[in-house]
């Protein structure tokens, strides 16, 4: 894969590990800000690796959160498998929960958010299969 979409996989894996401990730690101290700063970065783990499979597929970078919607909505209708792993829905539900009801409105639901952080995961993973494929055809 290209350094920059090897280092946006990275930087996701980095946030969303940073953003579970401090989740786990803000809980045990009842952190109300420091829970809503985790939702916060693991949305920014979401939003690395979505950049990093546009650019693999498009050689665009997305320079906000619409031309991220966007761009997944189009490859949608040209690639198959970023149709079935339904990207572009889970962006849009990781978008609602961590970075809109949790990080600004500040709705804090523990079990939703032990839920977003395992979805979160999964995004990234299942991206990284994708991307592997990708460089895999390139070849």
């Amino acid at each position: 894969m290209g350094s920059k979409i090897e280092e946006l996989i990275k930087e996701a894996e980095e946030f969303v590990i940073v953003a579970e401990k401090e989740f786990n730690e803000a809980i045990r101290e009842n952190d109300k800000i420091r829970i809503r700063d985790s939702a916060e970065k693991a949305w920014n783990a979401i939003v690395q690796v979505t950049n990093a499979l546009i650019i693999a597929l498009t050689g665009k970078t997305p320079m906000s959160h619409y031309e991220r919607r966007v761009m997944l909505r189009e490859l949608e209708k040209t690639n198959v498998q970023v149709k079935e792993l339904g990207f572009r829905d889970r962006y849009m539900a990781r978008y609602k929960i961590l970075h809109g009801e949790t990080f600004y409105e500040g709705i804090i639901d523990i079990e939703e958010l032990k839920v977003e952080f395992e979805k979160v995961h999964s995004y990234i993973e299942d991206a990284k299969k994708l991307l592997k494929g990708i460089l895999l055809r390139r070849l």
